[in-house]
């Protein structure tokens, strides 16, 4: 058993509709302590190459929720405006993406770790405690 008095998190987004990881997507983290209290704003990162952010603040002691906010949409207008150089739009004007912006919210415990995937397309998204 773990004698860290934290949690920690970790992420990564893999882009459904390409098969490949998603590169550049902002994530912000945040914490609250206690199912009532106000979120509080840690900062965030984002996205490698490998669609992972290895450089996400700490959880400080205390932590019961954590959120994580990933900004999509500036992802899927960088996508879908590269693919109209290569070739035109087969779909109509409306919007690159359904959902522009993730938050997923969970429950965390003292001197656990979790990693929270983000499976990710244009028009729907998966996620799951990893390990």
């Amino acid at each position: 058993m773990s004698t860290s008095t934290t949690a920690s998190v970790s992420t990564h987004i893999l882009d459904t509709s390409a098969g490949r990881p998603a590169e550049g997507v902002a994530v912000r983290l945040a914490v609250r302590r206690g199912r009532d209290a106000d979120w509080q704003a840690l900062g965030g990162s984002a996205t490698d190459a490998d669609g992972r952010c290895k450089d996400l603040p700490a959880l400080p002691e205390g932590t019961t929720h954590v959120r994580l906010d990933f900004a999509v949409e500036p992802y899927f207008e960088k996508k879908q405006a590269d693919a109209q150089q290569d070739a035109p739009a087969n779909r109509d004007s409306g919007p690159a993406v359904f959902f522009p912006e993730v938050a997923i919210t969970f429950a965390v415990v003292p001197g656990e770790h979790y990693h929270v995937p983000l499976l990710l397309n244009p028009f729907g998204y998966s996620v799951y405690r990893g390990s």
